[in-house]
């Protein structure tokens, strides 16, 4: 049977102070609050009448997951489903490979840092692809763009302490050219080069220098992409890509990991040389995600699959087999089975593998996650 689901809310200060009480349709904080968490990380997992839906996974793995579920990833949730509301840049970050995160994590454990430590990089063993749709306009950094356009963008600027870098950006290899550029960029000598740019900076990129002035991050964002995402369209971002959102809300998926391995603008902990490590030295345009036919966002990560569903009164069979994570963004959402239930704007729902089919009417806007094996 869907069992309604608790959602927690995590309140960074790049949040927003309306977006998701106007989602949840509750009175604001006054405070930030930047994502809505639907799933079983025990950093921040939802609940099941007071129970978190980890615990339950855990007395019954294969009645939550199914067989072909832990199987492949073993008895755990492996995907997160988030609401992101950005009003300021947020970090600077990479994620790593599966490799680089087990290695890390043991190594942080082998170190005796708590968990908890916010000076730790390493949360947990596990990769963190993601994906990103927008719900409103929304728009971000993404990759590193090409070493030649970007000094053409550094050119414009008209500062002549750029001059060295772009020299470089010109002349070395594109990998070379990334690695130096960004070395030097986040090495504190560079002030004096910070000092002079941020006054000449113009759009997205004065808007980064305003909210994080100083932070050596500015300088970096200057490498990437800037991309622009219309409601409905989505953005895959995979292992080593730099990245930052800069604002909007949109849904995330996600594998079920809260590795971040930052660089600047935050006040978290930043590990400049384990994303020198990690990072991806090399040219890339954002990978954008098209929706199938019936409005399912696939990608390479096996751990998750989005699905938007468009509610009407026709009865839509949802499969079982598979753990599904329900989001109702709008509207209302009626579920079909023993017991019935009805989600509305802002409420979710977890469905286990073993339940039965489950049927799914109602007028509105709903999103579902289910892993990407079998779906």
């Amino acid at each position: 049977m869907p069992l309604p689901l608790t959602t927690a809310i995590r309140p960074y200060d790049w949040g927003s102070r309306t977006a998701l009480p106007e989602l949840l349709g509750v009175e604001p904080t006054g405070r930030p609050q930047a994502e809505l968490w639907a799933g079983a990380h025990p950093a921040a997992p939802s609940r099941v009448d007071g129970t978190p839906l980890g615990a339950l996974i855990d007395r019954d793995p294969v009645g939550m997951l199914g067989t072909a579920c832990v199987d492949r990833f073993g008895p755990t949730l492996p995907y997160l489903l988030k609401v992101l509301a950005v009003e300021r840049p947020l970090s600077l970050q990479v994620h790593p490979t599966a490799a680089q995160a087990e290695a890390g994590f043991a190594q942080e454990e082998a170190q005796g840092i708590p968990a908890d430590d916010p000076t730790r990089t390493y949360k947990d063993p596990f990769h963190k692809p993601e994906m990103v749709c927008a719900l409103t306009e929304f728009h971000g950094l993404c990759g590193f763009r090409d070493p030649a356009e970007t000094a053409d963008l550094l050119e414009d600027l008209k500062v002549p302490e750029l001059d060295p870098w772009i020299g470089t950006l010109r002349t070395a290899p594109p990998a070379e050219a990334l690695r130096t550029v960004l070395t030097q960029m986040l090495d504190e000598r560079s002030r004096a080069v910070q000092d002079a740019v941020e006054p000449a900076l113009t759009g997205v990129y004065a808007d980064i220098a305003r909210a994080h002035p100083g932070d050596p991050g500015v300088l970096a964002a200057l490498l990437l992409d800037h991309v622009r995402l219309k409601p409905g369209e989505a953005l895959f971002l995979g292992a080593g890509v730099p990245h930052s959102y800069l604002g909007g809300l949109a849904i995330e998926v996600m594998a079920n990991s809260d590795n971040v391995v930052r660089c600047g603008l935050t006040g978290k902990h930043i590990d400049v040389p384990e994303l020198m490590r990690v990072v991806e030295f090399a040219p890339s345009k954002p990978h954008r995600v098209e929706p199938t036919a019936d409005r399912r966002y696939r990608t390479a990560a096996e751990e998750f699959t989005l699905v938007r569903h468009d509610l009407t009164e026709t009865p839509e069979a949802l499969p079982a087999g598979l753990p599904q994570t329900l989001l109702c963004l709008e509207g209302e959402a009626r579920l079909t089975a023993d017991p019935a239930l009805v989600l509305t704007r802002g409420q979710a729902a977890f469905i286990p593998a073993g339940a039965p089919a489950t049927r799914l009417t109602g007028h509105g806007t709903l999103y579902r996650a289910l892993p990407g094996i079998g779906s």
